[in-house]
């Protein structure tokens, strides 16, 4: 792959206009802080949430694994209708403004505890809290990932570093926010590990409005005449803030009442393949077909990678509480703190991976795509098996090594590297410009389907086992073999169609869009590679 060349390139692109850092646009750095106090807030709440739902409101394990999966899948569905939003009328940036401010309120709202149990006022602000928070997300979520691409052409072979750039932001901040939100919680009690979580947020809100003039314009209404326009009474603009602030009441129901949530997973899901795969025939010329159907089976190989990976913060979270002995070097480490060690894992090897995808390249080595998506699921499946392994060796009836533990998360994480930059890049970068955000919504919206589905699998690890500790973690351990061999199988199966997956991509063809057009040339998406790494999980 060569560099762009001032010959070859021309101008400089827009975005550079207002200097560098790296080599990189100053917007880049605006969205990485941003996503990286976000991220901090999300993952330090998601690292207590399972033990706030059964050791302050007193859910069973399987309710507050159903509650846990389908709160996660909210999460990750409402995007789908946020990049619509942006896409059609209020374009990514306002859409990632509004969505920080509903996210601030709800975490925020986290810290409000109440007496615990089940009755009581206390509870329905909890479920206020968690509906702010889908809502808002399903604004920032899709839309931030995608002003990051706006800033390059789509031939710019800075774009993978970029995603690179932003992927490390946004586990740099997962990583902190588990660890200091996770020991205030566990340690001083809930509000203070949530309180922490809701400044976090805060703080990644002060950082996207402070670096507007950084954007360059990126990401602005492609219809900015309609948002002005008057509907009874108010701007079109703020009809769809009212709306949303509707839809944060809806959700409120919904996360109550677990069930309506697989039903309509079920049916948007439907819905929104169907819409897609018409477009695609129906609209798009032969190549851009293609590369939906290549998106679309990405999707679907990623709903069971996230299924099984988001054991992490419901049935792996309780295992880890519970069975295993997390001393080190004399000191009892909290649970929760442990949900860091994903984050840290990739903000460690990010760099090893981007340098080997390199490196293959080089010798037309470089697995495609969806080889990758195979790589990574078997990882995965190895992962649950080496977990089962030391923890039968150790005896059911006794604790098990913390190293186990580091192993899961290690293999878990090599296998999230060879599939979750892989996929958002390729969303990104396949996707025509027209239906970007919608794409990349899609593909929100797998894991979605793969959070809910997570949901019931951490439900089964929670059923009951009639007898003691060590029946329960029987139980868990026969779950966790069962799926480590699903992964495994699918894994193989990936492997074995990527080169028909990478015809469908077309690469040596693809080409930039209007004024973004002329710079550098293009490979395999190194998407592919954590070179373009970008957030994809809950």
């Amino acid at each position: 792959m060569t560099q762009p060349t001032e010959a070859a390139a021309g101008a400089l692109p827009a975005s550079d206009s207002m200097g560098t850092i790296l080599g990189h646009p100053k917007g880049l750095f605006v969205l990485f802080f941003a996503e990286m106090w976000e991220r901090f807030s999300y993952y330090g709440m998601r690292a207590l949430l399972i033990f706030y739902l059964v050791q302050h409101w007193m859910f069973s394990d399987q309710k507050a694994s159903v509650i846990y999966g389908a709160y996660t899948a909210l999460v990750y569905i409402t995007p789908v209708i946020g990049g619509y939003l942006a896409d059609r009328w209020l374009g990514q940036r306002k859409a990632v403004l509004f969505g920080a401010v509903l996210l601030s309120f709800g975490h925020l709202l986290m810290a409000v505890e109440g007496d615990g149990g089940q009755g009581g006022t206390a509870i329905s602000v909890f479920w206020l809290a968690l509906a702010f928070i889908v809502v808002g997300s399903g604004f920032l979520k899709a839309n931030i990932s995608v002003i990051v691409g706006q800033l390059y052409p789509r031939t710019d072979v800075r774009r993978d570093g970029a995603y690179t750039i932003f992927y490390m932001g946004i586990n740099l901040g997962a990583a902190i926010g588990a660890i200091i939100a996770g020991y205030l919680g566990q340690t001083y009690g809930w509000s203070y590990g949530f309180g922490a979580a809701g400044l976090g947020m805060l703080l990644g809100l002060v950082v996207f409005v402070w670096g507007k003039p950084y954007l360059m314009g990126r990401g602005e209404s492609p219809v900015p005449q309609k948002l002005t326009q008057r509907v009874g009474g108010i701007s079109f603009e703020w009809l769809l803030y009212a709306l949303s602030f509707l839809a944060v009441g809806l959700v409120w129901l919904m996360i109550q009442f677990q069930e309506f949530v697989g039903l309509i997973l079920g049916i948007s899901g439907a819905i929104l393949v169907g819409y897609v795969l018409y477009t695609a025939v129906a609209k798009l010329a032969r190549e851009d077909r293609d590369r939906i159907f290549a998106v679309m089976v990405l999707i679907f190989g990623s709903i069971l990678f996230w299924s099984l990976f988001e054991q992490a913060g419901s049935s792996l979270n309780l295992f880890t509480d519970r069975h295993v002995n997390r001393e080190i070097f004399g000191i009892e480490v909290k649970a929760a703190i442990f949900q860091s060690l994903n984050a840290i894992y990739i903000v460690l090897l990010a760099p090893l991976f981007a340098g080997l995808w390199i490196a293959l390249g080089r010798r037309g080595l470089e697995p495609s795509a969806g080889a990758k998506f195979g790589l990574g699921l078997i990882q995965l499946g190895v992962g649950f098996f080496i977990l089962v392994a030391g923890a039968e060796a150790a005896g059911l009836g006794v604790p098990t090594p913390v190293i186990y533990i580091f192993l899961i998360y290690l293999l878990h994480t090599t296998g999230e590297l060879c599939l979750s930059p892989v996929g958002l890049s390729a969303m990104n970068r396949l996707a025509p410009s027209h239906m970007a955000s919608l794409i990349m919504g899609t593909w929100f919206f797998a894991s979605a389907a793969g959070n809910f589905a997570a949901g019931l699998i951490a439900a089964a690890t929670g059923a009951d086992h009639g007898g003691g500790e060590g029946a329960a973690k029987e139980v868990v351990l026969g779950v966790y073999s069962n799926v480590g061999w699903v992964a495994i199988a699918v894994g193989v199966g990936f492997l074995v169609i990527s080169p028909f997956i990478r015809r469908l991509m077309h690469l040596d063809t693809l080409k930039d869009d209007g004024a973004l057009a002329g710079v550098g040339e293009i490979g395999e998406p190194q998407a592919a590679g954590v070179n373009t790494a970008a957030e994809t999980r809950p």
